[in-house]
């Protein structure tokens, strides 16, 4: 589809150092958008931008520090003139037993799942009228219960109801508002997991698909939320999980 290009569109990406966020990256830029990349090392950014063909703008920098938001947002239009999307990929996973949890974990993984994307929305919203779109990258453990991960589960499920809520109050300016629901794909936030046979074994039993999903299963979602052909989406949590909340 024609309407599926983004050409002559903004795009910032937080957590594009690696993982999703790094996909997705070189995904939109790959489908025609100035791409700026957002993560703490400065080094792996650039691997990113390399892999997207050397075009993008990098943004190092903490998402959680207290003057982050602006700086990244001032950073992107800087650099490209004006904010067409935004895609929340940066996250934090940190599983547990309850019992064991501690508020220090529950506060980082609210901080950078929740509180960052929260302010960085804030920021972009002046640029993003009146066609933006915005994608905060989810989990199906937003939309379901997982044993140790109390805390992530939170963080998750609050992303869900934020993207929703901010539907209800800013679609009729024009922008829009969706999630990314991905079940188990390999990352090297959970590649230690999978490391063990028997956890994998466990996922794909669960999986209808049969396997483990990859990152491009996730950045093509992202390029179409974030493009025309999904102008009439908003509010949507699009699950990229082989079938696994389909039970």
């Amino acid at each position: 589809m024609r309407s599926s290009g983004l050409g002559g569109k903004t795009a910032v990406v937080t957590g594009a150092s690696s993982g999703i966020g790094r996909g997705i990256a070189v995904a939109l830029a790959e489908a025609g958008a100035r791409v700026v990349l957002v993560g703490r090392s400065r080094e792996r950014l650039e691997e990113t931008n390399a892999t997207a063909g050397g075009g993008c703008h990098t943004v190092c920098v903490d998402i959680t520090a207290p003057d982050a938001a602006s700086a990244i947002i001032e950073d992107a239009v800087l650099a490209f003139g004006g904010l067409n999307v935004l895609v929340h990929a940066a996250g934090v996973f940190l599983p547990k037993s309850f019992e064991e949890d501690t508020l220090e974990d529950f506060d980082i993984q609210w901080r950078t799942n929740v509180r960052a994307p929260f302010a960085i929305t804030q920021a972009a919203l002046p640029y993003l009228r009146p066609a933006g779109a915005v994608i905060f990258v989810s989990s199906i453990a937003g939309l379901v219960g997982f044993p140790n991960s109390a805390a992530y589960c939170a963080t998750k499920g609050a992303v869900e109801l934020l993207s929703k809520a901010l539907t209800l109050e800013l679609a009729r300016v024009g922008v829009r508002f969706n999630c990314i629901a991905p079940g188990n794909i390999r990352t090297p936030m959970n590649e230690h997991l999978l490391a063990n046979p028997d956890y994998e074994r466990a996922m794909l039993a669960a999986t209808p698909s049969g396997r483990i999903g990859e990152v491009d299963d996730v950045a093509g979602a992202a390029v179409y939320l974030a493009s025309d052909a999904a102008r009439y989406v908003s509010g949507a949590s699009l699950t990229v999980d082989g079938g696994w909340t389909a039970g």
